[in-house]
C-alpha cells in the first residue's frame, strides 16, 4: 500500500472517531481480530485481544444510544474532545503499523482527523437540524451509518 494511501486511510479513521469516538476502535479491534490489520507484536498489540473488542465494541453501543439524550454535551466540548484525539490517535496509529509506516505519525494523523471529523460532524448535523429542519434523530442515526460503515470500509482495504 502506498504511502499516501496509508496517510489518508490514517486521517479517515480519524475522521470516524470525530464522528464517534469509540466506533473507530470497536471496528479497529474487530478488525485484528479478524485478521485483516495486522498488530501483533506492536506496541499496541492489546487491540487485538477478543477483550478489547467487547470492552471498545460495548462502550461504542453506549455511546450511540447516549448521543441521542438530549443532555449528552457537544462532542467539540473539551471532555470529549480529548477522547476523540485520543482513540483517533490510537486507531491511526494501527493503521500505520499494520501497513508498516512510523506508528507516531499515525497517531499524530488519527488525532488531526478526529479533531476534523468532531468539528465538521457537529457543524453539518447542527446545520442539518436547525436550517434544514431535519428531525435530530435521523440526523444522528444517518451519521451513525456513516461512521460504522465507513470505519468498516477503511479497515477493510489493508
Amino acid at each position: 500500500m502506498s504511502l499516501f494511501a496509508v496517510i489518508a486511510f490514517s486521517l479517515a479513521i480519524g475522521v470516524v472517531a470525530g464522528l464517534r469516538s469509540l466506533t473507530a476502535p470497536a471496528v479497529v479491534c474487530w478488525a485484528a481480530q479478524w485478521n485483516w490489520i495486522g498488530l501483533q507484536n506492536t506496541s499496541i498489540s492489546f487491540l487485538a485481544s477478543l477483550r478489547a473488542a467487547f470492552i471498545f465494541s460495548t462502550l461504542a453501543l453506549a455511546e450511540l444510544i447516549a448521543d441521542k439524550l438530549p443532555f449528552t454535551p457537544a462532542r467539540t466540548k473539551p471532555g470529549g474532545l480529548l477522547v476523540r484525539v485520543v482513540t483517533g490517535g490510537l486507531c491511526g496509529a494501527a493503521l500505520c503499523v499494520t501497513a508498516g509506516e512510523s506508528i507516531i505519525l499515525g497517531a499524530i494523523l488519527g488525532a488531526m482527523g478526529a479533531v476534523a471529523g468532531a468539528f465538521a460532524g457537529y457543524e453539518v448535523r447542527h446545520r442539518l437540524v436547525t436550517k434544514r429542519n431535519m428531525s435530530d434523530l435521523l440526523v444522528a442515526l444517518i451519521e451513525d451509518t456513516v461512521a460504522i460503515g465507513g470505519a468498516f470500509l477503511i479497515v477493510s482495504q489493508f
